[in-house]
């Protein structure tokens, strides 16, 4: 995420709707693809995502009152919101077994595009596989850089990094890890 106008967070906490509503209109986009990139746009159930974008904008919105951390550090506070709900989603996809649906599906189809989506989740699924193999900071770099598609400046702002020179260093240990480990597993 972008730096933030450090006026317009100040009248956001401060009460001011239209800055509350220009900050979170600000922040939708970004959360939303964060958001998609940790939990999938339909890898479990259609809206995930969006709900979980939402509670961060909500919570968000609930902390401005009492944010007194300055514009430097909001867009790290806005990650941690973030993180904290997308562990809440993946505990609430481990509580719901159930997957409710407004209607039964259609007959299946003869067309190629329920392979199609076949080999996307199964795709999805071997990218979940593979950045569980990275330590937490390498998959958070990894995620934010190539899967949200943030700069390694924002990227380092985001995770709190010291510079945009040690995203890089550490997204290209990462994927060379990753390019290892999928030589090794095409070696078996």
């Amino acid at each position: 995420m972008a730096k933030v106008d450090g006026a317009l967070l100040a009248s956001a906490v401060s009460g001011d709707r239209t800055a509350t509503d220009r900050l979170l209109g600000m922040l939708h986009p970004v959360v939303l693809r964060y958001c998609r990139a940790r939990l999938g746009d339909r890898h479990y159930r259609d809206g995930d995502a969006d709900d979980c974008a939402q509670e961060v904008l909500l919570g968000v919105l609930g902390a401005l009152p009492g944010y007194r951390y300055g514009a430097a550090r909001f867009p790290n506070f806005v990650q941690a919101v973030a993180a904290h709900k997308v562990v809440d989603a993946y505990r609430h996809r481990g509580d719901d077994v159930s997957v409710p649906v407004p209607e039964f599906p259609p007959a299946p189809s003869e067309l190629p595009e329920p392979h199609r989506h076949v080999e996307v989740l199964e795709l999805r699924r071997r990218v979940r596989l593979l950045l569980d193999l990275l330590v937490p900071a390498q998959r958070d770099i990894v995620v934010l850089r190539v899967m949200v598609g943030l700069t390694a400046e924002e990227t380092a702002d985001e995770l709190g990094v010291a510079s945009s020179g040690a995203v890089r260093v550490s997204q290209h240990r990462a994927l060379t890890a990753l390019r290892r480990h999928l030589t090794a597993a095409e070696v078996r």
